[in-house]
């Protein structure tokens, strides 16, 4: 029986998430519908991350078993056809390892936070990123994200519902950049907290907007409490761009990572959601 890899892009906005639930239609679901209705085999994919309701993704990757053969275009353009007229898409397919997992053999997860800075309503970024009207400082914001990158205890960024062991996490990246209107805020590591990154997105748009500073921010990062940060930051601006894996063109070998503390794989955040 084949595992096959999917590379899946997503607009979350209409779904309780990735993971199938009983109070909403979910990305999962959809998928393994249109999997059903291709080959007539009731499977169940993995993901790499469990975005929560409203985070998109351009780089999703999932795994499923299925017991027909077929060449991988074959594979997604099938369920590509049934999944019409919903807003998700497999990118690309790719016959995998019987060992290779989705979400448990990934070393490292990217996500965007997308901010559109203007006072003028969104017309085509609705839904899709965080409209802050108020101007904010994207070079004040960078200098203080520099001060979260590197192995901490992230409980300050930590949603109450997360469900992982240990607070502790390496953030490898946490990069703010601006062009026009736009700020993109970028984040890269082995695995997340829940809600971490939206959290982070909401403590640094308060030193966007001069309320706070990179002082503030690495004080709220040692106070270790989650009620000392900014506001959680809307679902709509995040996505998940890409995972990594051991093998991979990008991997990079700089695994200096406690394996005990970062072998928990939380749903992302978007990861949990990191997001």
């Amino acid at each position: 029986m084949p595992r096959y890899r999917l590379l899946v892009e997503y607009d979350g906005g209409g779904f309780v998430g990735w993971q199938r639930q009983d109070n909403g239609p979910s990305v999962q679901a959809a998928l393994e519908r249109a999997i059903a209705l291709y080959c007539g085999e009731t499977a169940t994919l993995f993901a790499a991350g469990r975005t929560d309701a409203g985070v998109h993704a351009t780089g999703q990757v999932a795994h499923v078993d299925l017991a027909r053969v077929a060449p991988v275009a074959t594979v997604r353009n099938a369920i590509n056809a049934h999944l019409r007229p919903l807003p998700v898409a497999v990118l690309a397919v790719a016959v995998a390892p019987p060992d290779f997992h989705a979400r448990f053999s990934a070393i490292r997860r990217s996500y965007l936070y997308r901010i559109v800075n203007r006072a003028a309503p969104l017309a085509l970024e609705r839904g899709r990123a965080w409209q802050v009207q108020k101007r904010l400082d994207a070079a004040a914001m960078a200098a203080a994200a520099r001060r979260l990158v590197g192995r901490h205890d992230f409980t300050s960024f930590r949603a109450a519902e997360c469900q992982a062991r240990s607070p502790v996490k390496t953030l490898d990246r946490l990069d703010v950049t601006a062009a026009g209107d736009e700020i993109r805020i970028a984040a890269e590591a082995r695995s997340f907290l829940h809600h971490q990154v939206r959290n982070m997105v909401g403590t640094l748009k308060r030193v966007g907007e001069g309320k706070w500073t990179a002082d503030d921010v690495a004080a709220i990062l040692a106070a270790r409490d989650r009620a000392q940060g900014g506001q959680t930051a809307p679902a709509e601006g995040l996505y998940l761009t890409a995972v990594g894996y051991p093998g991979s063109a990008d991997h990079r070998q700089a695994e200096e990572v406690d394996q005990e503390a970062e072998e928990e794989i939380d749903r992302d955040d978007g990861g949990g959601d990191p997001a």
